[in-house]
């Protein structure tokens, strides 16, 4: 049984101590591929340099919304830039808009969003969605500039809104929040929804499950989001498993000799 990560920020500082020992854990535990989405060009290199020292791990680069004050000007061309000699990289994210922190500009999150669809639109690279209280502007904005799908990243939407993200071509990711006992839109999302729209992500070192509450999250915890998602669909984990690898390998154009 063979798992990906969709969705891990295995390069923050948090892991320095410890990274190499979570990432054989994860070997050990089935986990052969961890997506590590970029947030901001600061970030970048190591993140690049920790994907090309570590086998199964796979960059993706972007300006993520909620640091949009500190990427600067110039940064979009940067991460033209970057992809130009970066050829390793499999999706342009973590990007989107995040209208939950009422601080941030919107126009201004709109205006980055829309520029680096165009970049993975022009590149051919599919996207990794960060969204909050913005499903409705998100879809609005993926129909005017179409990208070859992606992720939504910890999807908390409608099914309705699921479903419109899933005729764009999109994924949808579910993490820790399926183990909390109480999170009932969560739970009927993925009890709804189709599996083979869904994959599974940590998020790490963010977004914990309910089993370590009040730690740092780890993606070596990926198969108890795993085991509860196929315990609300009553489904066998096994074939759980093989469905959102296969839907994670497909979305991002991995292929099982690069895990």
């Amino acid at each position: 049984m063979q798992l990906i990560d969709s969705h891990c920020h295995i390069d923050v500082s948090e892991f320095d101590d410890d990274r190499a020992t979570i990432l054989q854990r994860c070997r050990q535990a089935g986990i052969t591929g961890l997506v590590v989405p970029g947030v901001d060009r600061e970030r970048w290199p190591g993140l690049i340099a920790l994907c090309r020292a570590e086998v199964g791990l796979h960059p993706a680069l972007g300006l993520h919304p909620i640091y949009i004050e500190q990427h600067g000007t110039g940064a979009v061309t940067w991460l033209e830039q970057q992809l130009a000699t970066t050829p390793e990289v499999i999706a342009i994210g973590e990007i989107g808009l995040d209208f939950f922190m009422t601080e941030l500009d919107r126009s201004h999150q709109q205006a980055l969003f829309e520029a680096q669809l165009t970049i993975a639109r022009d590149a051919n690279l599919p996207v990794i969605l960060h969204i909050r209280k913005a499903h409705d502007q998100v879809l609005s904005t993926l129909r005017r500039i179409p990208v070859k799908g992606g992720i939504a990243h910890a999807f908390n939407g409608s099914v309705e809104q699921a479903h419109r993200f899933i005729e764009l071509g999109f994924k949808l990711g579910f993490g820790g929040t399926l183990t909390y006992p109480g999170a009932n839109k969560i739970h009927r999302l993925a009890r709804e929804l189709p599996l083979a729209a869904i994959v599974l992500e940590s998020d790490a070192p963010d977004m914990v499950g309910a089993a370590h509450r009040g730690q740092r999250n780890s993606p070596e915890y990926l198969p108890e989001h795993l085991a509860a998602l196929a315990a609300l669909r009553d489904e066998a984990i096994t074939d759980v498993a093989r469905q959102t690898t296969r839907n994670t390998r497909q979305v991002l154009g991995l292929t099982p000799s690069e895990l």
